[in-house]
């Protein structure tokens, strides 16, 4: 059965507050959820820890963000001792950066701290539940990411004013 507009609507507008409540919840408690970890670390650093020393045009690509602002903030993060620099050996006008073993703590208390978090928001639910949400939004993101791929023109959202 297709899903109807109502289940559509009814879906965009839970997903835009939870993006609302997302938003509200990292800027009012940055310094809870990240410890000393800049909030933009936990995009830049992740792929660092999970996939090894890269450009910074893959972590900007990764973290969808702009070069130039991949590049502002991973300043922050080697300035801090979060990242370092070295030369890429595929091309020596470039640099791979790496993560140091402190941005490696900030992200485990980081991670910590956050683990904290969901728990206590999390803490009437129970297993099944949670996995089951976990691998809906996993899908939902998949699917996401494969429509953007497909897309066709976006469509004007208003009527243009006469």
């Amino acid at each position: 059965m297709p899903i109807t507009s109502e289940t559509i609507d009814q879906l965009t507008s839970s997903v835009s507050q939870l993006l609302r409540t997302g938003r509200h919840i990292s800027a009012r408690a940055a310094g809870q959820l990240y410890g000393e970890l800049p909030p933009f670390g936990w995009g830049l650093l992740v792929p660092l820890e999970r996939d090894g020393d890269q450009r910074c045009s893959a972590l900007a690509a990764q973290a969808g963000v702009d070069v130039s602002v991949a590049s502002r903030q991973l300043a922050v993060l080697e300035r801090s001792g979060y990242v370092e620099r070295r030369p890429d050996p595929q091309d020596g006008r470039a640099s791979l950066l790496r993560l140091t073993d402190s941005g490696a703590g900030a992200l485990a208390a980081a991670r910590d701290l956050r683990s904290d978090w969901a728990l206590t928001a999390l803490a009437g639910w129970d297993e099944a539940d949670a996995r089951q949400l976990t691998d809906l939004l996993d899908r939902l993101v998949s699917d996401l990411e494969t429509a953007g791929l497909h897309a066709p023109a976006a469509r004007t959202a208003l009527p243009t004013p006469r």
